[in-house]
C-alpha cells in the first residue's frame, strides 16, 4: 500500500474523498482512510490516507511498516508531535528497508533543513496551479482584531466582486460569536445597501463532521434574478490553513493570530495561548485565496510587523508540549535511549526530565488498590474527550440547571461519572441523542467516551487487570474513587489560601482560582485538579475534594510533612530526578 499522512482527521477524510472522486472509485475501496474510531478501508485499498497518529500506532505493532511500499508525510511543516516522532522512526526504517520510499511534502517547508536531516535526500519542487493573490496590510495596528476582522468581512461583502470569504480566528468560542455577529450585521446590510445573501459557516476541530462538511456547500443564489450574487463566509481556526481546500475562496481575512499550545516545564503548565502566527502560516493563509482564480488577502497587521515581528516558521509542537505521554509512546516503540533519539529538534533537557520524573512517580503506584477500576476506566475515557456539558449562549441558565441535576458536592470528576452512568441508564438509552439534547450534554462527546472506554476495557482484559467496583451501598464508594484520583494526579494538588477564594498549587506555589465551570459545592481545603488553564487569570479545572492525609499515604515518596508546613517538596526530589537522567544517559552511552 501507499500511506499518506495528514496532521488532522478532517483533512484525511476530505482529501481521501476528493481523490476517490477524481479517480472515479468508491471511497473505502482502492482509496480509503483510517482515523481514530473509523477505518474506511478494505482488502483492495491501495492508497490509504490517515492521521500521523494512526501510522505511529501501526509502527508500535510493526516496526518496519512492512505493509507499505511508499509513505508520504503531507503538510510536514505543521510539525505535530506525531509527525516529529514519525520522521525520526522512518529515518531509521528507510536505512533498514531499502525498498521503502519516503516522501516528505509541504508548501512552506524549510526544505534545506529537512533535506539535511534525511541524509541529503533529493529535493523536488513541484509547480502548483495557484493564481496571483494581492496582499493588503493595515496602515496602523488594530486595537481589536476580532472587530477589525468582522468589519473587513462586511466591507468585502458590500464592495468586492463575486467570490467566497475565509476568515481566520483562534478558537471555538470566538468563531461562534463572530458568526452570530456577522449574521446580525448582514441582515441590516441587506435592507440598507441591497447586499446579496451571505451564508456563514463555522469551522473548528471539535465541530461534528456533518457540520464540518457544510463548508463545501455552494454559495447561496441571489435574492432575485440578476440581483447581487450570494457568497459564503467560512470562519475557521488554522484548520483551514493547510488541511482543507475549499473551492470558491477568493478573499482571505487574516488577523495574524492562532491558538498555540505552550508548555512551561518549570511549573508544569500546558496552556493554549493566542499567539502571533509565523510568516510561513501567513503565506499559507494568503495562498488559500488563489486556488481557483486571482484573489485578495487582507492582513489586519502592518507590513512592518510582518517583516520584523513574525518568526519564519512555527515552533514544532515537540518543543511546546508536556512529553510524559510521548516518552511512553517511544518506550512502546522500542526506543530505549531517549536522550540520543534522533529527533529533528530535540526538546529541552528540563522538559524530558519533568516527563521522566512524572512517570517515575506514577510507576511507584499499585493501580488495583482502590477496588474501583470500573469507575476509573469510565473517568479516564471521559477525560480524554471534549467537554460533555453544552452551554449555548442563548440558553445558559437552562443548561446550568440541567448540569445541577448531575452535580456531586465533592467535585467535577464524580459529576462526570454521574453523567456517564445516567447516559448508560435505561431512560437515556431509549433515545440517547434526544436525551443528551434535553439535558444539554454533547451526544458526540459521550459516544466518543464510550468508544474509548471499550478500547481501554479490551486492553485491561487482555492484560488480565480485574474490573471491579466498590459496592455502592458501601460508604467507601466515592472515597475510593477520590483516592484513586489522588494516585493518578498527586502532582496536581492545590491548597486553599487563607482568604478562602484562591488556591495555591502545592508543587509549584502558583496562585490559582477554581474555574467557573466547577460544581465543587463544599468548603474544601485541598483539591486535586485535572488541568491548569491560563487565560486572563490562572484557573484549575475539573477539580475534586481530597484529604491531605491521603497524599502522605498514597505518595510518600513525593510528599512529606514539611510539604504541608512550607508548601515545598524536599530537595531530595531533585537528586532523584538527576539520578534518573544520569542513568538514561549512561544507558545511551552503553
Amino acid at each position: 500500500m501507499v500511506a499518506c499522512t495528514q496532521p488532522r482527521r478532517v483533512a484525511a477524510m476530505s482529501v481521501a474523498q476528493r481523490v476517490a472522486e477524481e479517480m472515479d472509485v468508491e471511497l473505502g475501496e482502492e482509496v480509503g482512510y483510517s482515523i481514530r474510531f473509523e477505518d474506511k478501508t478494505s482488502p483492495s485499498t491501495m492508497l490509504k490516507y490517515m492521521t500521523d497518529g494512526m501510522l505511529l500506532r501501526e509502527a508500535m505493532h510493526d516496526n518496519n511498516l512492512t505493509r507499505y511500499s511508499t509513505i508520504i508525510l503531507d503538510e510536514a511543516h505543521e510539525r505535530t508531535l506525531a509527525t516529529d516522532i514519525l520522521m525520526a522512526l522512518l529515518k531509521d526504517v528507510v536505512q533498514r528497508r531499502k525498498d521503502l520510499k519516503l516522501i516528505i511534502m509541504s508548501a512552506t517547508l524549510d526544505a534545506t533543513k529537512f533535506q539535511k536531516y534525511f541524509l541529503d535526500a533529493p529535493l523536488l519542487a513541484v509547480p502548483g496551479r495557484t493564481h496571483p493573490v494581492e496582499i493588503f496590510y493595515t496602515p496602523s495596528p488594530e486595537k481589536d482584531y476580532v472587530e477589525a476582522a468582522l468589519r473587513t468581512v462586511l466591507q468585502i461583502h458590500t464592495i468586492e466582486g463575486e467570490g467566497d470569504i475565509l476568515l481566520f480566528l483562534t478558537g471555538e468560542e470566538e468563531i461562534e460569536d463572530a458568526c452570530r455577529k456577522i449574521n446580525v450585521e448582514v441582515q441590516a446590510l441587506i435592507s440598507e445597501v441591497d447586499a446579496g445573501p451571505l451564508q456563514v459557516y463555522p469551522l473548528y476541530g471539535t465541530l461534528p463532521p456533518a457540520q464540518q462538511q457544510k463548508i463545501f456547500s455552494p454559495a447561496p443564489p441571489p435574492f432575485k434574478p440578476n440581483g447581487r450574487p450570494g457568497r459564503k463566509c467560512i470562519v475557521s481556526t488554522n484548520i483551514a490553513e493547510t488541511s482543507l481546500t475549499i473551492d470558491g475562496i477568493v478573499y482571505v481575512v487574516d488577523p495574524g493570530f492562532s491558538k498555540q499550545k505552550v508548555y512551561n516545564p518549570r511549573i508544569r503548565v500546558e496552556s493554549l495561548l493566542v499567539s502571533p502566527i509565523s510568516k510561513a502560516s501567513a503565506q499559507q493563509r494568503a495562498g488559500r485565496a488563489g486556488r481557483t482564480r486571482p484573489g485578495k488577502c487582507f492582513r489586519l497587521y502592518t507590513e512592518a510587523a510582518f517583516k520584523k515581528e513574525l518568526i519564519e516558521q512555527t515552533y514544532p509542537e515537540i518543543l511546546r508540549s508536556n512529553l510524559a505521554s510521548t516518552v511512553l509512546e517511544l518506550k512502546k516503540l522500542g526506543v530505549d535511549d531517549l536522550v540520543h533519539f534522533d529527533l529533528m529538534d530535540p526538546p529541552a533537557p528540563e522538559t524530558l526530565m519533568r516527563a521522566l520524573e512524572e512517570l517515575n512517580y506514577l510507576a511507584c503506584l499499585d493501580d488495583e488498590e482502590f477496588y474501583c477500576s470500573n469507575e476509573m476506566l469510565s473517568l479516564t475515557a471521559l477525560l480524554s474527550v471534549p467537554q460533555v456539558f453544552v452551554r449555548p449562549a442563548n440558553n445558559r441558565k437552562r443548561a446550568d440547571e440541567m448540569k445541577d441535576l448531575f452535580a456531586h458536592p465533592k467535585g467535577d470528576h464524580l459529576t462526570l461519572l454521574n453523567v456517564y452512568h445516567a447516559f448508560k441508564g435505561e431512560p437515556a438509552q431509549d433515545n440517547p441523542k434526544q436525551w443528551c439534547h434535553d439535558h444539554f450534554l454533547s451526544y458526540r462527546a459521550l459516544q466518543q467516551a464510550d468508544n474509548v472506554r471499550l478500547q481501554l476495557k479490551r486492553i485491561m482484559e487482555r492484560e488480565e487487570i480485574e474490573l471491579m467496583s466498590t459496592p455502592f451501598e458501601n460508604n467507601k464508594y466515592y472515597e475510593n474513587i477520590q483516592r484513586a484520583l489522588v494516585a493518578g494526579f498527586f502532582m496536581q494538588v492545590a491548597k486553599r489560601n487563607g482568604n478562602g477564594k484562591t488556591y495555591i498549587t502545592v508543587k509549584d506555589d502558583q496562585n490559582v482560582l477554581l474555574h467557573p465551570s466547577t460544581v465543587l459545592a463544599e468548603d474544601s481545603e485541598w483539591v486535586v485538579y485535572n488541568e491548569f488553564v491560563l487565560t486572563n487569570k490562572n484557573y484549575i479545572r475539573t477539580v475534586t475534594a481530597v484529604k491531605p492525609e491521603w497524599l502522605l499515604d498514597i505518595a510518600p515518596n513525593y510528599y512529606d510533612l514539611d510539604t504541608f508546613k512550607k508548601g515545598e517538596v524536599k530537595n531530595a526530589l531533585q537528586r532523584t530526578v538527576n539520578k534518573m537522567m544520569r542513568k538514561e544517559a549512561e544507558r545511551g552511552r552503553r
